[in-house]
Order: structure tokens, then sequence, then C-alpha cells
């Protein structure tokens, strides 16, 4: 598995560089594609302040998340304040989450993660700072843990499902992980350190991983779950291995990062290399052939902010390339944005059909392209 020395030491030289590089003026314009989108948003918003709430609560939290990490809208816009009123309104003080009065337990895990990151984007510590905490508390609830009888041996130990009776998985976890982190639980809290564990368990490591699959692929790359005898949407099975992709390679590496491991760490340096040899902002890479639009604008956002946590200026990829990561997704996205502004994936799998979905997973990543214009 070892590459060469130079794509190690890219990625450890890149933490806390600034990019110095400039926009030529073939390069999309980042402040037009987000103007664009925002206008976008502004014509789909609900009087209720929400974003497709039909298909799931949780859209106006990824939505609002993007709007103010791009810095463009304000919590004072009336756009902002009425998606904030419409998540106030999901909390439920005597359960503890975000998730509406009386919610479908598949929900909450998912819903309460997103709109805790986004209370936490608006910045109103004395308006959200109690209900953001009941909601971190609730949140370590669902993680499958002693409470729920699972030893650290166990193949659910750590994880984070839909709910506390679902089997959990990375996707989860990362949300579970990514809320906890911004409602400021430190990284040797238990319940990210459990997460590890699981996290670690996803990862197709020998060195790390002590399911009977790690071995079979061992190449860095994370899977879907590691519960349940381990499953990955694309493809494999216990005994030949399960098959890595990228957006939950992305999703194990940051999770890795934002529990308290370095860059040095073997998981990380591991999980980096494959993310090197198999760089793309064309597809979702290792999916099955013919379905690396799947997942897609998911990937986008998960590889954006897992390359900003790991501190990366430029990947260099397989064939020795250098890429600047953020233009590269700029201008994939410049490419694929609709003529009404917004995005939609055209493979409406996990619920990507939606355009404000959609939309709000792309300004969140355009979020972590600002040093790309």
């Amino acid at each position: 598995m070892k590459r060469t020395l130079s794509i190690l030491l890219t990625l450890c030289a890149g933490a806390g560089l600034a990019w110095q590089g400039k926009a030529d003026s073939t390069e999309p314009d980042w402040n037009r594609l987000i103007d664009r989108g925002v206008t976008y948003l502004r014509g789909t918003q609900q009087e209720s302040g929400a974003w497709s709430d039909a298909r799931s609560p949780g859209i106006t939290g990824v939505v609002l998340c993007g709007l103010l990490h791009t810095g463009k809208v304000s919590t004072e816009d009336p756009m902002a304040v009425k998606a904030l009123h419409y998540i106030e309104a999901l909390v439920n003080p005597q359960a503890g989450h975000i998730a509406g009065k009386d919610p479908k337990l598949q929900l909450q895990n998912y819903v309460t993660c997103v709109n805790v990151m986004a209370l936490v984007a608006a910045n109103r510590a004395d308006r959200y700072g109690k209900v953001i905490g009941d909601a971190a508390r609730f949140l370590k609830q669902l993680q499958w843990d002693e409470s729920e009888n699972k030893r650290p041996s166990d193949d659910f130990y750590g994880g984070a499902g839909y709910d506390s009776h679902s089997r959990p998985d990375l996707s989860n976890t990362q949300f579970f992980v990514d809320a906890l982190v911004d409602a400021g639980i430190p990284k040797d809290d238990p319940a990210l350190q459990k997460a590890l564990i699981f996290i670690s368990r996803c990862q197709n490591r020998k060195g790390s991983n002590d399911q009977p699959w790690a071995d079979k692929i061992n190449d860095g790359s994370f899977i879907y779950t590691a519960a349940s005898g381990g499953d990955s949407k694309a493809g494999g099975d216990a005994r030949h291995g399960f098959k890595g992709y990228g957006s939950m390679t992305y999703a194990g590496l940051k999770s890795m990062i934002y529990c308290g491991l370095t860059k040095d760490d073997p998981r990380v340096k591991d999980g980096y290399e494959w993310i090197c040899m198999h760089y793309s902002v064309d597809s979702n890479p290792g999916m099955p052939a013919g379905q690396g639009e799947r997942g897609l604008y998911y990937y986008y956002h998960t590889m954006a902010k897992c390359l900003d946590a790991l501190g990366v200026q430029d990947v260099v990829d397989a064939k020795g390339e250098r890429h600047d990561w953020r233009a590269d997704l700029l201008a994939a996205l410049a490419k694929r944005q609709r003529p009404n502004g917004g995005w939609q994936n055209d493979k409406d799998q996990w619920m990507e059909g939606d355009p404000n979905l959609v939309t709000g997973y792309v300004l969140m990543t355009l979020g972590y392209c600002r040093s790309a214009r």
C-alpha cells in the first residue's frame, strides 16, 4: 500500500499553508455560482420557512447550513430568519432532539444532527445554546455502546444509526460526529472515542481493523458499515472483501480527524493514499461501473469538508499530477449548475433528486472553496 514519500509529505506539508494561487480569467466565478444558488433557494422556500419538508424535515437544516457557510447570507436575512423559526418549531424539549414533536424514529439522528449544525452556524449561543446542548445529549443516547449491552468487541459498538434501534453505519456516524464536534464536545469525550472504534472497523485496513474481512482488500478505503458482518454500497462480500468508495472514505477519514487522530496516524495516511489514488471530481469513485453519479453531491460536500479538515491544499493523484481540489470542485459545480441556479442529481438516489437538498450540499461545498477564487 505504500506510495512514494512525496505524496505523504504533500499531505503533511499542506497543513496550515495558505493557498497562494489566483484564479485566472477562465475559472468560474465563486460569487456568481453562490449568488445564483441563493436566488434559487429564495424562490423555493416554503411559507413555513422550510425547504422540501414533505421529503424530510432535515433538508431545511442542510440548506441553512449551506447558506450560512457561504458567508453571503446572514442570520438577519429574512430567508434565514424564516428557516430558523422552522427549525425552532422542530425542537422537542422533552426528548431533547430537533426532529419534531412526534417524528418517525428513523429521522431522529440525521435530522437532529443537521439541525444542530445549522443552529451552531447561526452563531447565536444566547438563543440556541441550551437546545444544542440538549440535542448533543440526545444524540449520545443513540450511540451503540454499553447502554445497549454492546461491548467494544461488538461490530455495532460506537456507531450510530438512523435511531437507537437501527444498525449503525458510517454515514449516520459521520453526521453524529460532525454534530457533536460542532456542539463543542471535545475530541477526548467518550462518545467520540467510541465512535472512533466503529469508524476504524469500517476501514479496509488489516493493521487496525479486527474484522475477518479487513485483509481481503486492505487498501485503506472505507465501506458503508462494519455492523452485522459488513456491507458496502460499492459491492463485495465478507469472503472477498467489501469495496470502499469515495464518499465513505472521505467520511471516515474526516471523522477520524474529528475524533482526534492526526495526519501522522497510519490509518489516516492509508486513507489519504486511497484518496490520492482515486482522486476525482467527475464521479463518486469506487462505485460500480455506470453508477459514479450515485450520491455525487453528498460526495462533493464530504470531500471538501474532509480535505479542509486535513489542511490539504493540493492532492497529488495516481499519475503524479497535482490538483488544487478547491478549483477543481468549483469548476465541476459550475458545469453542473442548472439554468435556474440550483443543482440536482438526475440519479434520484439517497434523495439527490431533490434540488433543494442538493443545492444545500453544493453551498456547503462551496463554503470550503473560498480560497479558490
